[in-house]
């Protein structure tokens, strides 16, 4: 009896724990896979800030959230052979930028801080510029200013611009909400299989309390 009651007791927690677990594991899993992205700096374009080779974690963004000043991975199809790149936002839809004043950018009048910028002239390889952006696209620069084939050099493009939509997201310096749903998900696949575990041994617990059936006695014989 009391084997068939721990059978049971072992049954009822995997019925629990299979499905908590997979709803655990599917919502963990699940949200790194639609939220983030891995991307691998292939050029200098952006050092100091990254480096080459350098392995970074991409937040899949909405166009009315990129702020100026975020490093963004962005699709542009009539440049750079069609691969992504990462460049950061200096302009907005609707921005004036203006370079270079006293050698700094300035945006709608407001002179720019970049102590991201590679040391060196803050507009090198390129010339003065004064640019309205057009609506629904971003003025993109390169933090190595000498090394970046950036907005600087299609200014006969739409001010040198491009569109929002292209852009697959920002880079996330901060992996806490990624690794904290990582972690979750990990821990509904071990509850997932300790859940089978359990209810495998409940399915033995209780053949084991199972009597062998008696066959009928014969009949007797006139």
């Amino acid at each position: 009896m009391r084997q068939r009651r721990a059978g049971r007791g072992l049954r009822v927690a995997a019925w629990v724990l299979v499905p908590l677990g997979l709803v655990l594991m599917l919502g963990g899993i699940g949200y790194i896979g639609t939220s983030y992205e891995r991307t691998t700096v292939m050029s200098e374009a952006m050092t100091p800030t990254y480096r080459p080779g350098e392995r970074l974690l991409i937040e899949r963004t909405d166009v009315g959230e990129i702020r100026r000043g975020d490093v963004v991975l962005v699709d542009v199809p009539d440049r750079y052979q069609g691969a992504p790149v990462l460049q950061r936002v200096i302009g907005l839809g609707g921005d004036h930028v203006v370079c270079c004043d006293g050698g700094r950018i300035t945006v709608n009048g407001k002179p720019v801080d970049e102590p991201y910028v590679m040391r060196g002239e803050v507009n090198a390889g390129a010339g003065e510029y004064d640019v309205t952006v057009p609506d629904g696209r971003l003025f993109l620069l390169g933090d190595h200013r000498g090394n970046s084939r950036d907005s600087r050099f299609f200014l006969g493009e739409q001010s040198g611009s491009v569109a929002a939509s292209g852009v697959h997201g920002r880079v996330q310096s901060d992996s806490t909400v990624p690794v904290a749903f990582a972690a979750l998900g990990m821990f509904g696949v071990v509850m997932a299989l300790v859940g089978t575990g359990l209810g495998i041994g409940g399915y033995v617990a209780g053949r084991r309390t199972r009597r062998p059936v008696e066959a009928a006695p014969p009949l007797p014989v006139a």
